[in-house]
């Protein structure tokens, strides 16, 4: 290949500086990059990016109204794009571990090229070629987004505690609160489904657009990093003029007390990391595949699945209400004397009155991998959570998993946390202060 000139405003080397302190020239620096994407391909993308994704188009008209057309600016946005942004309809989450023997400068040339990558495919182009000019040549994207719009993709990139053990060498820039998780109650954790050092959560309104990125972000890193686990999630967003509050597989209004999505709300108090150096401006991932027993859940009566979460099942309202959004009176009673709202039903244990005003911002999908082994339908919910301080969900999860109703039909089967660096700006990537 190649190599692309220094001097070109094209070329990589220009848009993506070398880090200080490392001792790595630039161009050994992109030329220790992995896989199976060509870097002056990506680095053509870095200078794209410059004059491409600054700004989003003008969204919409109608919140309501998927627009296909839409894109997102992957650079110079305070925060990485798809945790306040309008949630999509379909999210495909994906994990990865680095590979024995990869170095500091692998993973520095990995978040290099996945910026890159990350602005051409939120703004609907290809990574690379996809038709190689010679016929027996590997194509650089795999082209089944060929033709499709943006569809507001998002590709949201966390780093998981196992990247600040000593095999980097970047333990002294570890983020002040990011540790595994600790065990839970109600866990029932599935090694195969738990842990990773590198998170992808890509959204879109177009199911094929998520795929498609994450799919050829992971062909980038072949050899450099291995997929741990993934889900594929539906069923987030508003789907049409006057949609409510998604649902979930069970049939409820999932996530109306939380911090809002989308929307200017509490996330400054709730979300965004304020003081710890290269992570200002960011936040901390939560990421918890949970199974349901449908089957039994169907069994069960509509009033018990009410008193099970606290809320009418179809508007949402709280039991001590009418409407969705009425606040919850967990004091009042019904004619029988009864309090209306349970002490272990979903809502009481999770509200943020009973938590010390712990709230998070949830962004969770639907996912189904089919039948399990015992013929029942394998399906629940891709929670994926955003706070400033991790101790936000183990609080609210604790007091969950020991007294929630809910529990007899749920098992958090899969797990991780994550560390979610700000947008990088223009010209630079993801994480960058790491290495400086």
């Amino acid at each position: 290949m190649t190599e692309p000139d220094p001097q070109s405003p094209s070329s990589t080397h220009d848009n993506i500086p070398a880090p200080a302190g490392r001792g790595v020239s630039r161009r050994r620096f992109f030329q220790g990059a992995a896989g199976g994407v060509a870097v002056g391909a990506l680095g053509a993308g870095g200078a794209w990016a410059a004059s491409t994704t600054s700004a989003s188009p003008p969204a919409a008209a109608d919140p309501d109204v998927v627009d296909l057309t839409r894109q997102v600016a992957f650079y110079d946005a305070t925060h990485q794009a798809g945790i306040q942004t309008r949630p999509q309809r379909y999210a495909v989450f994906m994990t990865f571990d680095m590979a024995t023997g990869t170095t500091a400068t692998d993973l520095q040339t990995l978040l290099a090229r996945w910026s890159a990558a990350c602005a051409r495919l939120m703004s609907g182009q290809a990574i690379g070629t996809v038709e190689p000019s010679r016929v027996d040549a590997v194509a650089q994207d795999s082209g089944e987004a060929s033709g499709l719009e943006p569809a507001s993709l998002t590709v949201t990139v966390g780093l998981g505690p196992g990247l600040f053990d000593e095999r980097f060498g970047l333990k002294s820039k570890r983020p002040q609160l990011l540790s595994a998780l600790p065990a839970l109650p109600s866990d029932r954790l599935q090694p195969e489904l738990t842990g990773g050092d590198l998170s992808l959560q890509a959204c879109a309104d177009d199911p094929q657009v998520a795929y498609h990125a994450v799919r050829n972000l992971a062909r980038m890193v072949r050899g450099t990093a291995q997929i741990r686990w993934t889900v594929l999630g539906f069923g987030r967003a508003s789907a049409g003029r006057g949609q409510q509050t998604p649902r979930n597989l069970m049939g409820f209004k999932d996530g109306t007390r939380n911090v809002s999505v989308g929307g200017v709300g509490d996330d400054d108090e709730h979300v965004w990391v304020t003081d710890d150096d290269w992570m200002t401006g960011g936040t901390y991932q939560v990421a918890r595949k949970i199974s349901m027993n449908l089957e039994i859940w169907d069994a069960d009566p509509v009033s018990d699945q009410q008193e099970i979460f606290g809320r009418s099942k179809l508007e949402g309202a709280p039991l001590s209400g009418k409407d969705e959004h009425d606040v919850p009176d967990f004091s009042a009673k019904t004619a029988s004397g009864k309090l209306a709202i349970g002490p272990t039903s979903h809502i009481a244990l999770a509200a943020h009155e009973n938590n010390n005003g712990t709230k998070i911002l949830r962004r969770g999908y639907n996912y189904t991998d089919g039948l399990n082994s015992v013929g029942q339908l394998d399906a629940g919910l891709l929670f994926l959570a955003y706070m400033k301080d991790p101790a936000q969900f183990v609080t609210l999860q604790r007091k969950l998993g020991r007294a929630d109703r809910l529990n007899e039909y749920i098992a958090h089967i899969g797990s991780a946390v994550f560390a979610v660096p700000p947008s990088p700006r223009t010209g630079h990537y993801l994480a960058e202060g790491l290495f400086t």
